[in-house]
């Protein structure tokens, strides 16, 4: 019913013993390595941060950049660059805007590139807008061209000033 198992003979070769523990010494290390390369590749996770606020009494002579989210309520004279841009309805910017999300409450004296830009009721643009959709309600003032790119934050702009003689 129950057997006993083979014993091997206790003759072991030296080399034998060696190259045992070369290998073992081998395959610890290709592991080590493997963790080590895995945890210099390893990006730590992005925490998402809140908006980026310029209060109404704000107002800033340079440009903006950032990766997150900006909500602007004051006066921007420059170019901004964001993820999710929101224009509040007291705020005047004057320069470019690049921005995969525009929501313009607000009034914008220069170019919005964005791939969604949303012009709402109260929005006043004077300036071109190159998008990916966009969206303009019942009541919004707008005086310059649209147009629709593929990757509309990629594009350059290719409107330059004529010289009239």
């Amino acid at each position: 019913m129950f057997s006993k198992p083979k014993q091997t003979s206790k003759k072991e070769d030296y080399n034998d013993k060696e190259k045992t523990s070369k290998e073992d010494t081998s395959k610890v290390t290709t592991i080590e390595e493997i963790k080590l390369a895995n945890e210099e590749q390893m990006i730590p996770p992005r925490v998402k941060s809140p908006p980026s606020l310029l209060s109404s009494d704000l107002f800033i002579k340079g440009n903006l950049n950032t990766a997150g989210d900006i909500q602007i309520e004051g006066s921007v004279e420059g170019n901004i660059k964001a993820n999710l841009l929101t224009i509040g309805q007291n705020a005047i910017i004057k320069g470019e805007i690049l921005a995969d999300e525009v929501v313009v409450n607000g009034k914008i004296y220069g170019i919005i590139k964005g791939k969604k830009v949303h012009l709402t009721s109260s929005a006043e643009v004077e300036g071109d807008i190159i998008h990916g959709s966009i969206a303009i309600e019942s009541g919004a003032h707008f005086e310059g061209s649209i147009e629709k790119s593929e990757d509309p934050l990629a594009q350059q702009t290719t409107k330059r000033p004529v010289a009239v003689n």
